[in-house]
């Protein structure tokens, strides 16, 4: 099984940077971030500082998020967000940056909430531009932008896989492909297994965490097992993003693996 432990929900009882490091410590070889800078465009310093974080733990970069804005404090995304065009344009240059020198090819672009003063007809069309900007700009580095359901936030208007893939449709890029979020699908009430036996074959990422509670595999009741298995059966064959909250010290005592310093 190949998985890609998310340095942004776990480990983060250590500083950010030294988080790579930890996972590979763990046994994983590979790693995902949400947008791990306080704005669009950091200082280069910044960018240079966690790049090297990457390149020194000896571990890939598998997937990185455009900025989300606030995420704390409620953002879920600039893509939808009128009036924030220029600052989404201005993060697609850095992403793609990062992604080229890294060999990161995943980037998730949360569709944003909701917002007040403005219609979601509005928010809509501010949206497919801006994810027909953001495949054009991964696309020199022959990346793909990934869109995601997601649950808990109820202005988050992108609840099921179908409300993905019809935006999906919509922009009309071959490279922006569905994040499918086992998790937030199954607390959406969606049919998951459904969505995997008619899409398997094109989900650009899948990610996991179990239900209730959103913590690690096992934990709650979900087959996320069974469902990774089909979807490799019908043809998914990239990274299982892990995406759950647990405490460092047992994160990963479900997963078999080997410790990284024996590979």
């Amino acid at each position: 099984m190949t998985y890609t432990v998310n340095c942004s929900i776990l480990l983060t009882e250590l500083p950010l940077l030294e988080r790579p490091a930890a996972a590979k410590a763990a046994g994983f070889d590979a790693v995902e971030f949400w947008w791990p800078f306080a704005s669009s465009v950091p200082a280069d310093a910044e960018v240079t500082a966690f790049e090297r974080a990457i390149t020194d733990a000896g571990v890939q970069l598998t997937g990185l998020n455009f900025n989300a804005g606030d995420m704390p404090a409620g953002d879920r995304g600039l893509v939808s967000w009128p009036g924030r065009e220029q600052e989404f344009k201005d993060n697609i240059d850095v992403v793609a940056g990062i992604g080229g020198r890294l060999g990161c090819k995943g980037f998730n672009a949360l569709y944003g909430n909701r917002q007040d003063g403005a219609t979601p007809e509005k928010q809509d069309e501010a949206a497919l531009k801006n994810l027909r900007a953001a495949a054009a700009g991964v696309a020199k580095i022959g990346g793909t932008v990934l869109l995601e359901p997601v649950s808990g936030t109820p202005a988050y208007p992108l609840k099921t896989a179908q409300d993905a893939l019809n935006v999906i449709a919509k922009a009309g890029a071959d490279n922006i492909k569905l994040l499918a979020d086992f998790y937030h699908l199954a607390v959406n009430g969606d049919d998951v297994a459904a969505v995997i036996e008619s899409h398997a074959k094109d989900f650009g990422h899948i990610q996991i965490a179990d239900n209730p509670g959103r913590g690690a595999p096992g934990t709650g009741g979900l087959p996320l097992g069974e469902w990774i298995a089909r979807s490799r059966e019908l043809g998914y064959t990239g990274h299982i993003g892990l995406e759950y909250k647990a405490a460092a010290a047992d994160a990963f005592t479900w997963a078999i693996r080997e410790p990284a310093a024996n590979n």
